[in-house]
């Protein structure tokens, strides 16, 4: 129970809600680098914010972002997960626009689905080290992320649940 020193409370309700969510970007194509990753970081704790959420953990690598979220019983997740899908892209492709030619047609990285988990029964120290451990790009200086199609079976294809 240490785990769960942080619980939190409403004016009506104490709670301890966690998610796992995990973005994949479109056709598996290798999209993001360290500095992305660590940008999205910043613009998803935003959105969380002005949800009420708290960004426990966040890590990804080229093709997908995981992210553990501890929310309010009044945050509806379906719309948490849009935000956090549409705001990140939209800021980034500002920022870095040599990012635009990954977003396709509907100028989005992001792949239309996504998978959203509540962490339940599974500490959140398993689920904390889980994210923690999906490889984060890092890439020298001047190589460009090449394009290449997913294999089957590639780390990061599945989710693992608890």
């Amino acid at each position: 129970m240490t785990e769960y020193q942080n619980i939190r409370t409403g004016r009506h309700c104490v709670f301890v809600l966690h998610a796992h969510s995990v973005f994949v970007t479109k056709y598996r194509y290798k999209v993001f680098k360290d500095v992305h990753l660590t940008r999205m970081e910043v613009i998803k704790r935003a959105v969380c914010e002005e949800f009420a959420c708290e960004l426990v953990e966040f890590n990804g690598a080229n093709t997908d972002v995981h992210r553990l979220v501890n929310f309010p019983p009044k945050a509806a997740l379906s719309k948490l997960v849009n935000s956090l899908k549409g705001v990140s892209p939209r800021r980034l492709r500002q920022e870095y626009p040599e990012l635009v030619r990954h977003y396709w047609r509907a100028q989005r990285p992001w792949s239309g689905s996504h998978s959203a988990g509540s962490v339940g029964r599974a500490p959140l120290s398993t689920v904390r080290q889980y994210i923690e451990q999906q490889n984060h790009p890092l890439q020298p200086a001047g190589h460009s992320s090449a394009q290449s199609s997913p294999r089957r079976g590639e780390a990061g294809a599945g989710v693992q649940s608890a």
